[in-house]
Protein backbone atom coordinates (compact mmCIF):
# COMPACT_ATOMS: atom_id res chain seq x y z
CA UNK A 1 0.00 0.00 0.00
CA UNK A 2 2.85 2.50 0.72
CA UNK A 3 4.56 1.62 -2.80
CA UNK A 4 0.83 2.70 -4.19
CA UNK A 5 0.53 5.79 -1.74
CA UNK A 6 3.52 7.18 -3.52
CA UNK A 7 3.28 6.41 -6.90
CA UNK A 8 0.03 6.94 -7.21
CA UNK A 9 -1.24 10.02 -4.43
CA UNK A 10 -0.20 12.91 -6.87
CA UNK A 11 -2.21 11.51 -9.60
CA UNK A 12 -5.43 11.07 -7.45
CA UNK A 13 -4.83 14.67 -5.83
CA UNK A 14 -4.80 16.10 -9.08
CA UNK A 15 -7.66 14.18 -9.85
CA UNK A 16 -9.89 15.03 -6.96
CA UNK A 17 -8.61 18.73 -6.72
CA UNK A 18 -9.86 19.20 -10.55
CA UNK A 19 -13.31 17.12 -9.58
CA UNK A 20 -13.99 19.01 -6.55
CA UNK A 21 -11.92 22.88 -6.73
CA UNK A 22 -11.31 22.77 -3.35
CA UNK A 23 -7.26 21.38 -2.35
CA UNK A 24 -8.47 21.03 1.17
CA UNK A 25 -11.21 18.24 0.48
CA UNK A 26 -9.24 17.05 -2.32
CA UNK A 27 -6.20 16.02 0.03
CA UNK A 28 -9.23 14.64 3.09
CA UNK A 29 -10.73 12.44 -0.24
CA UNK A 30 -7.17 11.02 -0.95
CA UNK A 31 -6.17 9.95 2.93
CA UNK A 32 -9.52 8.41 2.65
CA UNK A 33 -9.16 6.80 -0.83
CA UNK A 34 -6.00 4.97 0.65
CA UNK A 35 -7.40 4.14 3.99
CA UNK A 36 -10.44 2.30 2.00
CA UNK A 37 -7.69 1.05 -0.07
CA UNK A 38 -6.07 0.03 2.54
CA UNK A 39 -9.10 -2.01 4.29
CA UNK A 40 -10.64 -3.57 1.24
CA UNK A 41 -7.57 -4.52 -0.02
CA UNK A 42 -8.23 -8.59 0.81
CA UNK A 43 -11.34 -8.14 -2.01
CA UNK A 44 -8.54 -6.43 -4.89
CA UNK A 45 -7.98 -8.87 -7.63
CA UNK A 46 -5.44 -8.16 -9.83
CA UNK A 47 -6.89 -9.98 -12.65
CA UNK A 48 -10.02 -7.69 -12.84
CA UNK A 49 -8.56 -4.20 -12.86
CA UNK A 50 -4.86 -2.65 -12.73
CA UNK A 51 -4.18 -1.01 -9.35
CA UNK A 52 -4.52 2.27 -10.82
CA UNK A 53 -7.93 1.85 -11.89
CA UNK A 54 -9.11 0.29 -8.70
CA UNK A 55 -8.01 3.45 -6.70
CA UNK A 56 -9.27 5.93 -9.32
CA UNK A 57 -12.70 3.84 -9.10
CA UNK A 58 -12.78 4.14 -5.39
CA UNK A 59 -11.49 8.00 -5.63
CA UNK A 60 -14.44 8.47 -8.13
CA UNK A 61 -17.11 7.21 -5.79
CA UNK A 62 -15.53 9.66 -2.68
CA UNK A 63 -16.05 12.44 -5.12
CA UNK A 64 -19.53 11.74 -6.11
CA UNK A 65 -20.56 11.51 -2.35
CA UNK A 66 -18.73 15.01 -1.72
CA UNK A 67 -20.39 16.44 -4.58
CA UNK A 68 -23.59 15.17 -3.40
CA UNK A 69 -23.14 16.70 -0.32
CA UNK A 70 -22.21 19.84 -1.26
CA UNK A 71 -25.64 20.16 -3.75
CA UNK A 72 -27.56 19.39 -0.54
CA UNK A 73 -25.95 22.03 1.34
CA UNK A 74 -26.02 24.66 -1.22
CA UNK A 75 -29.80 23.62 -1.99
CA UNK A 76 -30.51 22.98 1.17
CA UNK A 77 -32.39 19.54 -0.37
CA UNK A 78 -31.70 16.46 -1.70
CA UNK A 79 -30.26 16.26 -4.69
CA UNK A 80 -31.50 14.98 -7.72
CA UNK A 81 -28.65 13.94 -9.49
CA UNK A 82 -29.47 15.37 -12.76
CA UNK A 83 -26.59 18.16 -12.09
CA UNK A 84 -24.12 15.19 -11.36
CA UNK A 85 -24.64 13.03 -14.12
CA UNK A 86 -24.49 16.55 -16.47
CA UNK A 87 -20.49 17.33 -15.10
CA UNK A 88 -19.83 13.59 -15.69
CA UNK A 89 -20.64 13.59 -18.61
CA UNK A 90 -18.47 16.81 -19.12
CA UNK A 91 -15.93 16.43 -17.05
CA UNK A 92 -13.15 14.87 -19.10
CA UNK A 93 -11.41 13.20 -16.48
CA UNK A 94 -14.25 11.24 -15.80
CA UNK A 95 -14.79 10.71 -19.21
CA UNK A 96 -11.02 9.27 -19.18
CA UNK A 97 -11.95 7.12 -16.50
CA UNK A 98 -14.92 5.75 -17.96
CA UNK A 99 -12.28 5.10 -20.97
CA UNK A 100 -10.17 3.48 -18.69
CA UNK A 101 -12.69 1.33 -17.18
CA UNK A 102 -14.50 0.00 -20.56
CA UNK A 103 -11.19 -0.73 -22.08
CA UNK A 104 -9.87 -3.03 -19.24
CA UNK A 105 -13.55 -4.51 -19.04
CA UNK A 106 -13.21 -5.60 -22.90
CA UNK A 107 -9.81 -6.96 -22.64
CA UNK A 108 -11.54 -9.54 -20.22
CA UNK A 109 -13.92 -10.77 -23.30
CA UNK A 110 -13.48 -13.25 -25.31
CA UNK A 111 -11.48 -12.19 -29.02
CA UNK A 112 -15.06 -12.69 -30.62
CA UNK A 113 -17.34 -11.27 -28.16
CA UNK A 114 -14.68 -8.03 -28.37
CA UNK A 115 -14.86 -8.05 -31.66
CA UNK A 116 -18.11 -7.95 -32.40
CA UNK A 117 -18.84 -5.10 -29.59
CA UNK A 118 -15.78 -3.34 -30.90
CA UNK A 119 -17.44 -3.05 -34.69
CA UNK A 120 -20.86 -2.82 -34.07
CA UNK A 121 -21.14 -0.55 -31.24
CA UNK A 122 -17.62 1.40 -31.48
CA UNK A 123 -17.27 1.23 -35.66
CA UNK A 124 -21.16 1.83 -36.36
CA UNK A 125 -21.53 -1.58 -38.67
CA UNK A 126 -24.63 -3.43 -38.46
CA UNK A 127 -24.76 -6.87 -37.62
CA UNK A 128 -25.38 -8.21 -40.79
CA UNK A 129 -22.30 -6.61 -42.39
CA UNK A 130 -20.27 -8.12 -40.05
CA UNK A 131 -22.21 -11.53 -40.71
CA UNK A 132 -21.57 -11.44 -44.60
CA UNK A 133 -17.75 -10.54 -43.65
CA UNK A 134 -17.19 -13.34 -41.51
CA UNK A 135 -19.25 -15.75 -43.31
CA UNK A 136 -21.92 -16.64 -40.12
CA UNK A 137 -25.87 -16.26 -39.98
CA UNK A 138 -26.84 -12.92 -39.22
CA UNK A 139 -28.61 -14.31 -36.14
CA UNK A 140 -25.53 -15.65 -35.12
CA UNK A 141 -23.90 -12.69 -34.76
CA UNK A 142 -26.88 -11.16 -33.50
CA UNK A 143 -26.64 -13.28 -30.67
CA UNK A 144 -22.99 -13.11 -30.36
CA UNK A 145 -23.56 -9.47 -29.92
CA UNK A 146 -26.02 -10.42 -27.50
CA UNK A 147 -23.69 -12.55 -25.31
CA UNK A 148 -21.08 -9.96 -25.58
CA UNK A 149 -22.56 -6.79 -24.56
CA UNK A 150 -24.43 -8.99 -21.67
CA UNK A 151 -20.80 -10.65 -20.90
CA UNK A 152 -19.64 -6.91 -21.00
CA UNK A 153 -21.97 -5.90 -18.13
CA UNK A 154 -21.57 -8.66 -16.13
CA UNK A 155 -17.55 -7.34 -15.92
CA UNK A 156 -18.20 -3.72 -15.33
CA UNK A 157 -21.05 -4.88 -12.55
CA UNK A 158 -18.18 -7.50 -10.91
CA UNK A 159 -15.95 -4.16 -10.84
CA UNK A 160 -18.26 -1.57 -9.33
CA UNK A 161 -18.60 0.22 -12.32
CA UNK A 162 -22.11 0.27 -12.85
CA UNK A 163 -24.34 2.26 -11.14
Amino acid sequence: MEAAYRRYRPELLGFAIRALSDRHLAEDLVQDTFTRAWRSAGTFDPARSSVRTWLFSIARNGIVDALRRRHRRNLGETSSGEALAERSRSDPIERLLLTIQVREALDRLSPEHRHVIVEVHYLGRTCADLAAELGVPAGTMRSRLFYAVRALRSILEENGWLA
